[in-house]
């Protein structure tokens, strides 16, 4: 299926689960966990648009990914809410959506990506740490200003300096425009961003061994007070789903089936 130029994959039946990945990846980065929910949730992802090496890169604002997340919706799900199964900048993305969107949306499983940017965070990761992420993050934005071979030998050299598990070959500069949206102001930037607050039930689930966190305390602890909701770390880095593939699915299956209407 393909919805709005983007490539739509759908497997399995039942209560509709929409997975949307962040940088450096593609819809592969779920191929573990379709095979676990399949057989009783419809599984829907797709790669980001921009993010498809196949096709020419450039920088898509952040009301043309969100619309494009709402048509995929409206086209695999128009008779159910969904569940959103979010990672990395997918987290970004689909939170925004979520909260601009709250009537399509029934539940949210957030992967190490919390409340990040909030007072609360900036001040828990302190000084240090805010440099790395600036560091890390401007370093892409300009992988994807400077394009080409070198960007992507940027883009590829930081996901080695990272760990990602992303086979390099398949990650290019272009994928880095989300960065060049918050530091360098193309597609008119991250103005209008809206406060996460979830709608509904959620699921967070985040790598313990990381040099930082993606969240406050405070996320966590305010996650643990909420009806049908729970925070839960697991001894991984930030790419949590591919570290530790059975522990992550076991945990998003049992909570899926806790939390069913």
């Amino acid at each position: 299926m393909i919805v709005d130029g983007v490539e739509v994959l759908v497997e399995g039946e039942g209560p509709p689960v929409v997975m949307v990945h962040g940088w450096p990846d593609t819809h592969r980065l779920w191929d573990a966990t379709v095979t676990a929910l399949k057989d009783r949730y419809r599984c829907i992802r797709f790669t980001l648009p921009g993010f498809d090496l196949s096709r020419e890169g450039r920088a898509y604002s952040l009301d043309e990914v969100i619309e494009t997340i709402r048509r995929i919706v409206a086209a695999t799900a128009p008779d159910a809410k969904v569940t959103l199964l979010l990672h990395d900048w997918g987290c970004f993305f689909g939170y925004q959506f979520a909260m601009r969107h709250p009537q399509l949306v029934d539940r949210v499983i957030g992967v190490d990506i919390g409340d990040a940017g909030s007072g609360r965070h900036r001040a828990e990761m302190g000084r240090k740490s805010q440099l790395m992420v600036l560091a890390y993050q401007m370093w892409l934005a300009l992988a994807w200003r400077i394009g080409g071979g070198i960007g992507t030998a940027m883009a590829r050299w930081m996901a080695r300096t990272m760990r990602c598990p992303t086979d390099p070959q398949g990650i290019g500069a272009q994928m880095g425009y989300p960065y060049a949206l918050r530091w360098l102001g193309v597609a008119g930037g991250l103005k209008g961003l809206k406060t996460f607050s979830p709608v509904g039930p959620m699921l967070y689930l985040y790598g313990e061994r990381k040099p930082f966190m993606f969240h406050s305390r405070a996320w966590v602890e305010r996650l643990a007070v909420r009806p049908s909701s729970r925070a839960l770390g697991l001894p991984t880095g930030h790419w949590v789903m591919v570290a530790r593939p059975r522990e992550f699915n076991d945990a998003v299956r049992t909570w899926l089936a806790e939390t069913e209407k």
